[in-house]
């Protein structure tokens, strides 16, 4: 007998599964996909990432330098902010459309408290309370009035841009020797050639400690599960005896505390000067960065993580239009606009085959 043959025979037939194992793997296999086809919408967020960064280092230059992240974290710091207060919202199946108004009232509201004299600190504290206010008068409309979140959210818009519009229309400036201006200091990490230096700030440490915050809350906290819960059934979660009214308020509170904070640390990042007119727009930055880093807008399904990288998508796009330079600036309502439909129709086939 050959080598070859004798080799044959001293290697066993692998034995058929039984029915019962096959169809066990194939329920391992079908749950495992069911998990991490929820990953798909952040995994194609993060492409889309690197795929513009790289394009923009190679078209433009200078993108994977030290100084250029630097500014670019620092920039987006409140936009992070606001977008751990809206992911928490969308699990829940809810949505938030007073926190760029809230930024606006909070920042004003808090530089004209430190030019009357009121203690810096406290007027940032009160910042953060002022935010919390508004959203805690959504969460009560929504939970006890039964007010759609849309509309219980846009009342809260109008009433903090009104109300900082009549506080005032013109720029205030916060005093010199106000401590918010501390939040702005350049902490140098790393000292590279030229303006090459990694650099973070207070407000950008201030946005890291948020974003692992809201992981702990939405992910390894009761509340967070409960908030998952609300998203995926209000009805069963109520059922099952979980604390559905008072997540909800919380919800909105978290979502309103997040929004002064944002403002606290924009305020900074602009030399203490606050306006009527900030934050336009900011809450479908948020929304945007959310969906895009794969939150269902339906509610049960998101990750903090994936916001920040939405967050950093939205950056990516304003990086290469500052960059080109001949790009309009409003052409980047447009792209986010086309990039937002894209993932919400992937949202809506991966839906529909869990569905099925």
């Amino acid at each position: 007998m050959s080598a070859s043959g004798t080799l044959v025979e001293a290697i066993p037939p692998v034995p058929d599964l039984p029915e019962g194992k096959r169809a066990a793997r194939r329920g391992r296999m079908a749950r495992l996909w069911e998990r991490n086809q929820t990953l798909i919408p952040t995994l194609a967020a993060l492409v889309l990432l690197f795929g513009m960064l790289i394009y923009a280092e190679v078209a433009y230059g200078r993108v994977f330098h030290a100084g250029t992240m630097s500014s670019l974290l620092i920039s987006f710091a409140p936009t992070i902010i606001l977008a751990v207060g809206m992911t928490i919202v969308i699990v829940s199946a809810g949505i938030d459309l007073s926190v760029g108004a809230v930024v606006a009232f909070s920042s004003v509201a808090g530089v004209m408290l430190m030019n009357i004299g009121i203690n810096g600190w406290a007027s940032m504290l009160l910042m953060i309370l002022f935010g919390a206010l508004f959203g805690a008068l959504a969460g009560v409309m929504i939970q006890y009035f039964n007010v759609q979140p849309f509309i219980a959210t846009l009342a809260m818009m109008f009433l903090a841009r009104g109300l900082a519009s009549i506080l005032s229309t013109t720029p205030v400036q916060a005093p010199e020797d106000s401590p918010i201006h501390l939040l702005a200091t350049d902490w140098k990490l790393y000292d590279g050639p030229k303006v090459n230096d990694l650099t973070v700030t207070p407000g950008l440490i201030i946005a890291v400690l948020v974003v692992l915050g809201g992981m702990f809350y939405l992910h390894r906290s009761r509340s967070g599960r409960t908030v998952y819960a609300i998203g995926g059934n209000e009805g069963s979660a109520g059922l099952m005896g979980l604390p559905v009214a008072k997540t909800r308020v919380g919800i909105y509170i978290i979502s309103g505390a997040l929004s002064g904070l944002a403002a606290v640390v924009y305020t900074a990042e602009v030399g203490g000067k606050a306006q009527n007119v900030t934050g336009i727009g900011w809450e479908l930055d948020a929304i945007a960065a959310v969906v895009i880093g794969g939150t269902l807008l339906t509610g049960g399904y998101g990750y903090i993580l994936g916001s920040v990288v939405g967050v950093f998508v939205i950056a990516a796009m304003r990086l290469i239009i500052t960059k080109d330079g001949t790009i309009n600036p409003e052409y980047l309502t447009i792209i986010t606009g086309g990039v937002l439909l894209v993932f919400v129709l992937l949202q809506r086939v991966l839906t529909r085959r869990r569905a099925s």
